[in-house]
């Protein structure tokens, strides 16, 4: 095994190696990344924290969220979307989650597409997740930052009205809610 795949941590335990840094990176990577989530709420606020993570480190989310819980009601999706102009401007001055009116529009206008979906925000990421891959990956290379997958979830949502929701970010998704396991080979979370 590569020595950049695996590492293990000081409590003796064998992880992916962009796990074993921060223990919020260990507790997510233990804990979330890669355990199928059907849930739409929390499927919601990970879509959210995605879009908000493009072109920053995901550990900067991941310190930020309950902070981001708070702004955003807890990802309730209706009470996102009854969110105004004025709370537009409020998040803008809220340092403790990232301040960037794009991204924060976006997420509003996503809660009102979820809406008006006619189905399951579950159900419908769920519809693009890919069959299980044959081979588990053995190093960080192997692992893809877009796949056909996640490029057609990010078309058809994007179709649907859905913003901040680019290939790489989806597949970001998938990985997160566990539509994918991108566990390397040895890891303790590789079946």
């Amino acid at each position: 095994m590569p020595p950049s795949a695996l590492r293990t941590g000081d409590d003796g335990v064998v992880r992916c190696a962009w796990a074993n840094g921060d223990p919020e990176y260990r507790r997510y990577h233990d804990e979330e990344w890669g355990r199928p989530l059907r849930d739409d709420e929390r499927l919601f606020e990970k879509l959210c924290l995605e879009g908000f993570q493009a072109g920053l480190s995901w550990i900067t989310i991941l310190r930020r969220r309950p902070a981001f819980r708070a702004a955003f009601h807890g990802f309730d999706v209706d009470r996102v979307a009854a969110m105004t102009a004025a709370d537009v401007e409020r998040l803008l001055d809220n340092a403790a989650i990232i301040r960037h009116r794009g991204k924060i529009e976006a997420a509003i206008g996503n809660a009102r597409v979820t809406q008006n979906l006619g189905e399951s925000l579950s159900d419908l990421i769920w519809s693009f997740a890919p069959p299980a891959r044959a081979i588990r990956p053995r190093e960080l290379g192997d692992v893809p930052a877009i796949t056909p997958d996640s490029t057609a979830l990010s078309k058809d949502l994007r179709t649907r009205g859905y913003r901040f929701v680019g290939p790489t970010t989806m597949y970001a998704l998938m990985q997160s809610a566990g539509l994918v396991d991108d566990h390397i080979a040895g890891c303790h979370r590789a079946p």
